[in-house]
């Protein structure tokens, strides 16, 4: 896949490229790892799409916006966005030799590694050409993942809490368990409500988990509701006769 990142990648200095598939887990100090120019990439990456929704869509509300925003910038779309444009393949290129393979593949493969590459090359990119330079390159790998936003992404926490609000309820998310090595992650979540666990969900954040739980929860309420207007059948027996009662 050949996009404006890559071309941009292929111009950046060497030693800021190794640093952009550096794992911190690689080096002795972790300044030296792909974490700061991940964090600068996280802001960069947020103001381009920010400001690309609002131009786009002047007819959609601040709240709209925010949740079209949540979407394209989260830890799973930016982790499909690695995966399109091969950034576990050159993690594994940038690798120091002595590293084991299964651990290689496992880092390579990771969804929450695969987002911080991507964010770390839009900060790289953002710190040699600047805003100017990085923005269109970005809403061009980022721009199918807004039109899905628009069409079909259905926000579960925001779905819940507004038929709550409705009742007066609100909803809580509970973490019940965490496991998995630091760059390998799992979250299990509860949404609870009136103390009554609705829903549950796992995944590789505590968002996404959260959002599984989020849908449980949203459909164990509409089964209720569907049962209550479900209408009552009414069995009716024969009328009895003078006979029948003597």
């Amino acid at each position: 896949m050949t996009t404006r990142l890559l071309a941009l990648l292929d111009q950046l200095e060497s030693g800021l490229v190794r640093q952009v598939f550096t794992h911190s887990s690689w080096v002795a100090e972790r300044s030296r790892s792909y974490e700061r120019l991940e964090f600068l990439g996280d802001s960069v990456l947020s103001l381009s799409i920010t400001t690309e929704l609002y131009r786009r869509y002047p007819q959609f509300s601040e709240g709209h916006l925010a949740r079209l925003r949540a979407y394209v910038v989260s830890r799973e779309t930016c982790a499909k966005v690695a995966q399109d444009l091969g950034l576990g393949k050159l993690l594994r290129r940038y690798a120091a030799e002595n590293h084991e393979n299964g651990e290689l593949e496992q880092l390579a493969t990771n969804a929450n590694v695969l987002a911080d590459l991507t964010e770390a090359l839009i900060g790289a990119i953002y710190v040699t050409f600047g805003l100017d330079t990085v923005r269109p390159a970005v809403i061009e790998v980022f721009t199918e993942h807004i039109l899905f936003a628009e069409k079909s992404y259905v926000d579960y926490k925001t779905e819940l809490q507004e038929l709550l609000a409705r009742s007066a309820r609100i909803v809580s998310y509970r973490l019940v368990a965490e496991s998995g090595p630091a760059h390998d992650r799992r979250f299990e979540v509860e949404a609870v409500v009136d103390g009554d666990t609705l829903g549950r969900g796992a995944g590789q954040s505590k968002k996404r988990a959260e959002q599984q739980a989020a849908a449980e929860a949203l459909a164990a309420l509409q089964a209720v509701t569907d049962r209550a207007a479900r209408p009552r059948m009414r069995l009716f027996g024969r009328s009895k006769r003078p006979e029948d009662e003597s």
